[in-house]
């Protein structure tokens, strides 16, 4: 089994091996082009998402700084928007559904280490999916941490740390991020209220 079978697989891998670093150093080629054209170059951006990502919705926008590990394992549903400095560790496949915010500084990190040192000395590391469900909003500097499934039409609070599933139809927050509470009809009712019709 070649690193990059491991590292695909959920097993322990070594990535500095050849065939993994070069596929690193060409996603960090794309990404620099990408996050040093000028805002107004948005067609370029999309075209380097495109060929960076693994799938990509019709309709999406990444604010660059942007960073990602290969970007092939990332994939995007349709109107995906993330906010400035999103990382996401996709050494490991990541899959984000249709509608999804992302607010500035959001992590995902498909990647981990082994806790003992003397294993995680040897240079070998892991991967685990992520996966956002649907109509998902992740607040500012939220973090979601290997092998974490988020439910559909889900809310995760600015500053949350990500370490275990959270269902559909939820508010969660914290560190460690747990659910606060189900989206009820009086979510709907308290911002549309507010809301002015053209």
């Amino acid at each position: 089994m070649t690193e990059k079978e491991k590292m695909l697989s959920g097993k322990l891998y070594k990535a500095f091996g050849e065939e993994l670093f070069g596929e690193r150093q060409y996603a960090k080629d794309l990404v620099f082009d990408y996050n040093t054209l000028r805002p107004s170059e948005v067609e370029q951006r999309q075209s380097i998402m495109k060929k960076l990502l693994g799938q990509t919705g019709k309709e999406f926008f990444i604010e660059p700084p942007f960073r990602c590990d290969y970007g092939y394992n990332i994939y995007i549903g349709e109107n995906f928007y993330s906010n400035y400095n999103c990382v996401i560790l996709d050494c490991a496949k990541v899959t984000i559904g249709d509608n999804v915010l992302f607010a500035p500084n959001v992590s995902l990190f498909a990647a981990g280490h082994p806790v003992d040192h003397e294993l995680r000395n040897t240079g070998e590391e892991y991967a685990f999916p992520i996966t956002i469900g649907n109509n998902v909003w992740l607040g500012g500097g939220v973090i979601v941490n290997p092998g974490v499934t988020i439910g559909d039409n889900t809310v995760i609070g600015s500053g949350s740390v990500v370490t275990k599933d959270i269902p559909a139809n939820v508010i969660a927050a914290g560190n460690p991020c747990k659910v606060i509470r189900s989206i009820n009809e009086e979510d709907k009712v308290k911002y549309f209220k507010n809301r002015t019709v053209d």
